[in-house]
């Protein structure tokens, strides 16, 4: 019965991270044969993944097919508005709670960060362990469950705003002065700093969508 659970488990996560990586990207088909193909994994925990990603809104209905959802402008922007208040209060925690080695890791990660300046994928995936980093370093269990699920759908975006010219260099300047606030346990000054971050990418995304509606 373990092994049948995990099995489970593991078929929704195999799932879930392909989109995450844009394996499968917003619009894409998922087709249970091809998924258990890929994942070696048998058809009936795939198709129960696949109801469970579709009740979560990760997956829509195209006729009697299930894509990778998308989202409108409102998502968007309702998703960013919780996205910036939680990761605020990432910051402020982290300040108050992270550890000497935390601090150290998040600084390390800013300078080596900068090598991949020029890789908009590469910087996107060293982002998210960024700021999953300081999810950790608020030490509190309940608001990391809570920015998983926002990071989760955060996969539903077809592209990254690191992508833009120029906006890697920023959102690094922006991450040291989140690290240096974190370090002086100024936990006000984190949160603005994360916040102030947050909308950058927010604004930079917005005018993304701006341009590519405009070319259609």
């Amino acid at each position: 019965m373990a092994e049948h659970r995990n099995g489970h488990r593991d078929a929704y996560q195999l799932i879930l991270d392909a989109i995450d990586v844009g394996t499968y990207r917003p619009g894409d088909r998922l087709v249970e044969s091809e998924l258990a193909e890929r994942f070696g994994v048998s058809r009936t925990p795939i198709r129960e993944a696949l109801q469970r990603l579709e009740t979560q809104s990760m997956l829509t209905r195209d006729g009697r097919s299930l894509i990778v959802a998308s989202l409108d402008h409102n998502q968007l922007a309702e998703l960013y508005v919780v996205r910036t208040e939680l990761e605020g209060l990432a910051a402020q925690l982290a300040a108050r709670h992270a550890t000497e080695e935390e601090v150290r890791v998040l600084r390390a990660m800013v300078e080596e960060d900068r090598a991949l300046l020029g890789d908009p994928a590469a910087m996107a995936r060293a982002n998210r362990r960024f700021h999953k980093q300081i999810h950790l370093a608020s030490h509190n269990r309940y608001l990391v469950q809570q920015l998983d699920l926002v990071h989760r759908f955060m996969a539903l975006l077809a592209t990254t705003s690191l992508a833009v010219e120029g906006r890697g260099e920023k959102a690094l300047s922006e991450h040291a002065l989140i690290v240096a606030a974190i370090e002086a346990g100024d936990g006000d000054a984190a949160r603005s700093a994360l916040k102030a971050h947050i909308s950058n990418a927010f604004e930079t995304r917005l005018k993304v969508v701006a341009v590519t509606s405009d070319h259609r």
